[in-house]
């Protein structure tokens, strides 16, 4: 199991790269008081979390940015 498989059974880490995810709720605030509630998320971050974390585990604020590409 990689380092990322591993942590992403952890709630409070993101199942796409393993860091901290800073969800509010598994820290135990408000939901309102999250960073996702302020930012937008990417449709295909969303979509590259993995059909077993959906659901289950927040991705960090790094991974819901939109990927830019250089023109």
């Amino acid at each position: 199991m990689s380092p990322v498989e591993h942590e992403a059974s952890d709630t409070s880490h993101c199942p796409l790269c393993g860091q901290a995810n800073e969800c509010a709720i598994v820290a135990g605030y408000p939901p309102e008081s999250c960073w996702c509630m302020k930012e937008s998320i990417s449709p295909e971050a969303l979509a590259r979390v993995p059909d077993e974390q959906q659901g289950k585990s927040c991705i960090c604020p790094q991974c819901a940015r939109p990927v830019t590409t250089s023109a």
